[in-house]
C-alpha cells in the first residue's frame, strides 16, 4: 500500500533499463564512444565492488532484504552507477556535442532541460536507497561522489586519450567487420544522420522515378 515506496522501487531499477538501452544501443549503432561510455559504466561498477570489500561497511538493515548480492553497502552501488551516468552525460552535452549555428537558443534550452532531468534522476535514485532501507544516507553520499569523480576521470580519459585512437581503432579489420565505427568528428551525429538518410532517400526516388519512365 506504499505508493512511494513502490515507485521509488521501480525508479532504483533505472541502472537496469541503462545498461540495457546501452547494449541496444550499440548493436544498432556500433560507436566506439558509446562503447567508451559502457566501459566506463563497467570500471565504475569494479571500483564500487573494490571499496565495498575493502571498507566492508554494512547495510542498515541487512534482514530486511535477504535476496542483495552483497551485505556490505559502503558505497552505494545505485548512488555511484546513477551519478556516474548523470556526470559523464551532463560533460558530453556540454562539452562534447556541439552547438548548431541554426538553432542556438533551442539547442541549449533541451541542454538545460536534460540536465535538470538527470540530476533530479540521479537524486530521486539515490533517495530510494535510503527510504527502501538499502543503505544509509553516508553510503548514498559518498556512493554519489565517488560515481561523480569516476564520471570526470573517465570523461576526460576517453576525451584526451581515447579519442584520438578512435580513428586507428575504427581502422581495424575487426573494427571493419562489425561495422565499429568513429563519429568523433562529427559535430552533430543526428542532424548528419537525418540530413545524409533524406538525402540518400531522394536520389534512389529519383532514380526510381527514372526508370518508371
Amino acid at each position: 500500500g506504499d505508493f512511494s515506496g513502490q515507485l521509488l522501487a521501480y525508479l532504483s531499477l533505472g541502472p537496469i533499463f541503462i545498461i540495457v538501452g546501452f547494449v541496444t544501443l550499440i548493436i544498432f549503432k556500433r560507436e566506439l564512444h558509446t562503447i567508451s561510455f559502457l566501459g566506463g559504466l563497467a570500471f565504475n561498477e569494479g571500483v564500487n565492488w573494490l571499496i565495498k570489500n575493502v571498507i566492508r561497511e554494512p547495510r542498515p538493515c541487512e534482514e530486511a532484504h535477504s535476496t542483495v548480492t552483497t551485505k556490505y553497502g559502503m558505497p552505494s552501488s545505485h548512488s555511484q552507477f546513477i551519478w556516474f551516468f548523470s556526470v559523464y552525460s551532463f560533460l558530453f552535452l556540454y562539452l562534447r556535442m556541439h552547438q548548431t549555428n541554426n538553432a542556438r537558443f533551442l539547442d541549449l534550452l533541451w541542454r538545460h532541460v536534460l540536465s535538470i532531468c538527470l540530476v533530479t534522476v540521479a537524486l530521486l535514485v539515490s533517495y530510494s536507497r535510503v527510504y527502501l532501507l538499502y543503505h544509509t544516507w553516508s553510503q548514498v553520499l559518498y556512493g554519489g561522489v565517488a560515481g561523480s569523480i569516476m564520471a570526470i576521470a573517465w570523461f576526460a580519459f576517453t576525451q584526451e586519450i581515447l579519442t584520438p585512437l578512435f580513428p586507428r581503432i575504427a581502422a581495424w579489420p575487426i573494427s571493419e567487420f562489425f561495422l565499429i565505427r568513429d563519429t568523433s568528428l562529427i559535430p552533430n551525429i543526428l542532424w548528419f544522420e537525418y540530413t545524409v538518410t533524406r538525402a540518400e532517400a531522394r536520389n534512389r526516388q529519383r532514380k526510381l522515378g527514372t526508370k518508371l519512365q
